[in-house]
């Protein structure tokens, strides 16, 4: 059974790095990881910026010469280029009567069941943007990982098509497997400068009665929910995308060799890759036909893989194979 680090400051790590009064609770952050296996991965690093992140990433080499004697050497630099990723802003209110969370006589009890309702649909929301937000279509959320890797065709514009492998799907009903390695100089999470990472919760009762939609008034529990949040791909090369993978083929049986995409997919990381975070990353469709290969296909190279605290998963070639639901089987093509 091999074991994978886990170095990198996950939501949970931040967690118990902060007292609970600041509303950064423990609790919050393990409902969080159970709602979604890529946040247990995933690095977050205070943003530079009161918005996000700035971050300088080298684009060319210095230029460098073999001298004959009594020949001089031209002078040559390096080029670099400044990335601005900005975060958004996702937020939420509840409120419940306080007659109906006192009636059981464990008000507390009731109203954390009502909060897992809430983290579960910031979790479901943040996941669904770490992949397909657009902040270009819409300027509220932070851009994520398909926005960013859009293209199979490499050009001066688009140099990490590079590593968008083509699956050969060519309908509507596709899906694509992600392999990501997390690390402060590669992929991570941001949160605004001086702010905390991860979500924040703040309960904002008053004694004042809240308004229902007829105007009438009466006494509630009130609750704020808060998380801002973005993404930074500083090294666009520890992000593999294999997209195109037609999901009703893979029904069939008919669909193309993701071990082949797999293990091509590997063999892109670049040098220095060891000090990320590895996983691939599928929903719930692809983690299924991976364990079936498991069991049925002579291993195909998948395997059990310790987290190292004491959780399994399904891996491929030493690389944790994680659920991540907020994949859709609904993408477009992508060329």
């Amino acid at each position: 059974m091999a074991t994978i680090g886990s170095s990198a400051l996950s939501l949970i790590d931040w967690a118990k790095r902060f007292d609970p009064e600041t509303g950064q609770t423990s609790v919050i952050a393990e409902l969080l990881s159970n709602s979604n296996e890529i946040l247990q991965d995933m690095l977050w690093v205070e943003g530079n910026l009161p918005t996000g992140h700035k971050t300088t990433i080298r684009t060319g080499l210095p230029g460098v010469t073999w001298r004959l004697l009594n020949y001089g050497v031209q002078p040559t630099k390096s080029t670099t280029a400044q990335v601005t990723d900005t975060c958004g802003m996702l937020e939420a209110y509840s409120k419940v009567d306080r007659s109906l969370a006192d009636l059981m006589g464990n008000t507390a009890q009731f109203r954390l069941s009502e909060a897992k309702s809430f983290v579960e649909a910031m979790s479901q929301e943040f996941a669904s943007t770490l992949f397909y937000g657009n902040g270009l279509l819409d300027p509220e959320k932070f851009t994520g990982l398909a926005a960013r890797y859009s293209t199979v065709t490499p050009s001066t514009t688009a140099q990490n098509a590079e590593n968008v492998i083509d699956a050969g799907g060519t309908g509507s009903d596709n899906t694509s497997m992600w392999l990501i390695g997390w690390g402060e100089n590669s992929i991570h999470g941001i949160f605004p400068k001086g702010s905390k990472a991860g979500l924040m919760h703040e309960d904002v009762t008053t004694a004042a009665p809240v308004t229902d939609a007829a105007g009438g008034l009466y006494q509630a529990y009130q609750d704020h929910w808060k998380w801002d949040c973005g993404l930074t791909t500083r090294d666009w090369r520890y992000a593999i995308r294999i997209a195109n993978i037609d999901v009703s083929d893979l029904a069939t049986g008919s669909a193309a060799n993701l071990p082949r995409a797999m293990i091509r997919a590997l063999n892109k990381r670049p040098p220095g890759f060891a000090g990320a975070r590895w996983s691939f990353y599928g929903n719930r469709a692809l983690k299924t036909w991976a364990e079936i290969q498991q069991v049925e296909k002579s291993n195909m190279g998948f395997q059990t893989i310790n987290d190292g605290q004491g959780q399994a998963f399904v891996g491929f070639q030493g690389t944790p194979f994680k659920l991540c639901d907020a994949l859709l089987n609904t993408e477009a093509r992508v060329t």
